[in-house]
């Protein structure tokens, strides 16, 4: 595992109470940085892992708003900016699947305009409202913005044709952003492989998937957490790039 000095700098991890965004704010918070977690309002995990984070010394703040609401954003993102007095680093990761199981591309009658909607509300738009929400602050710091793709938006297959889409939507976004706020913020991508961990939607293939890929395993939330450190603390001359991290999966795709 990497690690860097972050004292004094400042963290906004969306979606960050499970997963490879809880991973992500740890790591953060553990190399000295102030961290807020979004997640969902209601969602008893957001307070439980913040309170445990905060008994271990660590400064960590919850700023619950739902990333499907245009209302929720700018306000969440306005709150963090101000508990913490500046913002560093932007991680968007918040996403959903939107199905507890995988959808074929040919069952076009479960993938309904509504499915399309709450996909790509928020998985694109959720990551657009915050950077749109943080770039000014994020331009003061000349800070930097990761945002959390999958493999399903190079390769598909992944859990639905609109899961596939909304994550290569969010991979040209993150060249369009890098474009476009150079030189002051760096804005690039990871795109996770199999994940271990309470995700969403399960696919029943995953163990004999990892068995298959050549470090025979499937990614811990603390791979991508260490991934989306390389791009914020270092990679100074690396943006627009979506970095595959998926242990050689789409080696043999």
């Amino acid at each position: 595992m990497i690690s860097a000095d972050l004292t004094n700098k400042r963290v906004l991890v969306t979606g960050g109470a499970s997963g490879i965004g809880l991973a992500t704010a740890v790591l953060f918070a553990k190399s000295g940085a102030q961290v807020v977690i979004n997640d969902l309002p209601g969602n008893p995990e957001l307070p439980a892992q913040v309170e445990r984070l905060c008994s271990e010394g660590l400064s960590v703040f919850a700023e619950p708003a739902d990333m499907s609401s245009e209302a929720d954003i700018p306000s969440m993102v306005a709150s963090a900016i101000s508990q913490m007095n500046g913002l560093d680093y932007l991680i968007n990761n918040a996403g959903t699947p939107a199905t507890k199981a995988p959808i074929p591309a040919d069952a076009l009658e479960k993938q309904t305009t509504e499915f399309w909607e709450k996909i790509l509300t928020v998985n694109l738009l959720g990551a657009f409202r915050c950077t749109t929400a943080a770039i000014k602050a994020l331009k003061e710091s000349r800070g930097a913005i990761v945002n959390t793709a999958s493999i399903a938006g190079i390769v598909g297959a992944g859990s639905s044709t609109a899961y596939s889409a909304s994550k290569a939507a969010l991979i040209n976004m993150t060249a369009e952003h890098a474009r476009a706020f150079g030189p002051d913020v760096r804005v690039n991508a990871i795109a996770p492989g199999l994940v271990q961990s309470n995700w969403e939607c399960s696919f029943d293939d995953q163990g004999a998937t990892a068995n298959s890929i050549p470090l025979r395993r499937s990614g811990q939330p603390e791979d991508y957490a260490e991934a989306m450190l390389f791009l914020c603390a270092g990679a100074a001359y690396i943006t627009g790039q979506t970095i595959v991290v998926d242990g050689g999966l789409t080696l043999g795709r």
